[in-house]
């Protein structure tokens, strides 16, 4: 029997990279399996994750003002809401092989519908929502050390906490923990940041299922949200956020809309072949 065989593309996001698969149609639903051989680093491709491109009404998603789904799964083939720095790269793919031509297109994601917008530097702008900010007291443990931490949802789940120096968390190779336990039944991302500066911060973050990446886009968004909060500003505010794979903004409104803003890149196409 020969092996089944996919065509795919690779982009990243600020080094945040994705296997993209065209799948108009719906017909080729990745398996957890799959996903998890496709962004192996070593035995597969290698990613943090992949972003299939669906037909929204294939998808059978109810999402009546757009075209296209993009259908987020970890590097571990778990499935999350959405992911920042994959949907610009989603629709960076969409613009450069010709499904997509206008500079603003609504994309349905499990985090519900977002818009995203082309501008006239080449970057992109995802107007996130508003995050939501737990008051309850959370901790995180790592390498032994433990931090004060904010949980907020956009719509990924993240614990954000503030560090003196980014190298004291250690390597991450292993998920940090939160107490409670309670608070993110589904896991979490962890997202530890420096203050660099006047709205200036570095980040480093662990993702669920990815392990630590070097840039996820809710996170910069969680990250600059908790930021903000920490300096009792109002308004509206641009916050610069330095991750490990470049650099991102995330802007906030009075009314607490978040958007973020930043760079997309295809680096290679190919055929990934599933032996067994």
């Amino acid at each position: 029997m020969s092996p089944r065989t996919i065509t795919f593309t690779k982009g990243h996001g600020t080094g945040n990279d994705f296997i993209i698969v065209p799948d108009e149609l719906g017909t080729n639903d990745l398996s957890s399996t799959d996903v998890q051989k496709i962004c192996d680093r070593h035995f597969g491709v290698g990613a943090d994750g992949v972003l299939r491109v669906v037909k929204t009404a294939a998808a059978g998603i109810d999402a009546p003002q757009t075209t296209w789904f993009m259908d987020y799964r970890n590097s571990d083939g778990s499935i999350a809401e959405m992911c920042g720095n994959g949907l610009r790269v989603f629709v960076h793919y969409l613009y450069k092989t010709g499904r997509v031509s206008e500079n603003i297109n609504l994309i349905a994601t499990r985090g519900g519908t977002k818009k995203v917008t082309k501008l006239s530097d080449g970057n992109y702008r995802i107007d996130m929502g508003k995050p939501q900010i737990s008051i309850q007291p959370l901790e995180v443990s790592v390498s032994g050390r433990k931090y004060l931490a904010t949980s907020v949802h956009i719509p990924n789940p993240h614990a954000v906490a503030f560090v003196e120096d980014l190298n004291e968390i250690g390597d991450l190779a292993i998920s940090p923990v939160a107490n409670p336990e309670n608070v993110f039944p589904e896991g979490a991302n962890f997202e530890f940041i420096r203050k660099i500066g006047t709205n200036h911060i570095s980040m480093r973050v662990f993702e669920r299922g990815s392990g630590e990446t070097l840039s996820c886009g809710t996170g910069v968004c969680a990250a600059a949200v908790v930021a903000r909060l920490n300096e009792n500003q109002s308004g509206d505010t641009t916050w610069r956020v330095d991750v490990r794979g470049g650099t991102l903004s995330v802007e906030q409104d009075a009314d607490g809309e978040v958007a973020l803003i930043g760079p997309a890149a295809l680096v290679a196409d190919g055929e990934f072949y599933f032996e067994n």
